[in-house]
C-alpha cells in the first residue's frame, strides 16, 4: 500500500484514514438510515432487495456481512434461513444494528467488530461473503478483497454493492451537482453534520470504476467475476467465485 491514501479529496496516511473514518461513522450511526433515505429517495431499499436476491442465501449457509453495522443486508438474508454473521470496525454501527434486530425481533445474527483487513475469522469458513456501502471506506481495498476470499470456502461466491461512476449522459452531470450541493446540506440539516457527508461523497469520487475495481476482484483470487451497473453504473453489484 502506499505512503498515503485518499480520504475524500484529501491525502493522508494509512493510519489517519482509518481513525478519520471511524470518527466519521461514530458520528453518523444513529442517522445513517434516515440518511440514507433522504439522500436516495429511498431507492437504496430496492437497490439492497436486488443485492441480496443476486446472493441467493440459502438456509444451510453461513455468510459473512462485513460493514454491514446497522444489518440492513443482514436482516434481508436472515429472513431466507441463513446464519449471518454481522461485523464491521465500527462499534457504533453494530450497537445501532443490535438495537434494530432486537425491535424487529430477528434473532440467530451474530454481531462482532471486525477490520475487513485483518478478519479473526478461519480459512473456509464461510459460504458467502457481502459488503454494501463499505469497501470503499476501506483504507487498504486489496487486502479486504483478499481476505475476503481467504474466508470462504472453495465454492464460495463474493458480492459488493457500491457507488460507482454513471456512465448516462446528461445524468452524470446532474448527479454531481445534487451530491456536491444538495447531499452536503441534507446532511447538516438532517444529522447536523455537513462534513460527514461530505466526505461520503467525495469517497464515492475516489472509488475505482466498474472495470478497475472488478479487476481488483481478479486480482484477489475470485473468478468469474461481474459488475452489474444500476442506474447507467451509479451503484453496482460486483461478484465473483472462490475455486
Amino acid at each position: 500500500m502506499s505512503e498515503t491514501v485518499s480520504f475524500g479529496y484529501a491525502e493522508v496516511s494509512p493510519e489517519e484514514k482509518t481513525q478519520k473514518v471511524g470518527e466519521v461513522f461514530a458520528r453518523v450511526a444513529r442517522r445513517y438510515d434516515i440518511m440514507n433515505d433522504a439522500m436516495s429517495g429511498g431507492m437504496h431499499r430496492l437497490w439492497k432487495d436486488r443485492f441480496v436476491a443476486r446472493v441467493k442465501p440459502q438456509p444451510h449457509e453461513t455468510i459473512l456481512d462485513m460493514a454491514g453495522g446497522t444489518g440492513d443486508i443482514a436482516f434481508r438474508m436472515a429472513r431466507k434461513g441463513a446464519a449471518i454473521t454481522v461485523s464491521d470496525i465500527n462499534p457504533a454501527m453494530l450497537d445501532v444494528g443490535r438495537q434494530r434486530a432486537a425491535k424487529k425481533g430477528i434473532e440467530g445474527l451474530t454481531f462482532i467488530e471486525q477490520n475487513a483487513e485483518t478478519l479473526t475469522f478461519a480459512d473456509k469458513a464461510f459460504d458467502a461473503y457481502t459488503i454494501a456501502f463499505g469497501i470503499r471506506n476501506v483504507t487498504d481495498i486489496p487486502a479486504a478483497l483478499r481476505e475476503a476470499h481467504r474466508v470462504l470456502k472453495r465454492g464460495g461466491r463474493f458480492f459488493c454493492l457500491e457507488f460507482s461512476t454513471t456512465l448516462w449522459p446528461g445524468f452524470a452531470d446532474i448527479y454531481d451537482v445534487y451530491s456536491h450541493r444538495i447531499v452536503p446540506k441534507l446532511g447538516k440539516m438532517i444529522a447536523d453534520d455537513e462534513e460527514s457527508y461530505r466526505y461520503l461523497i467525495e469517497s464515492i469520487r475516489r472509488f475505482p470504476d466498474m472495470g478497475r475495481f472488478k479487476a481488483m476482484i481478479g486480482e484477489a483470487g475470485f473468478i468469474q467475476t461481474k459488475a452489474e451497473p444500476i442506474l447507467g453504473g451509479l451503484v453496482a453489484i460486483h461478484s465473483g467465485w472462490k475455486i
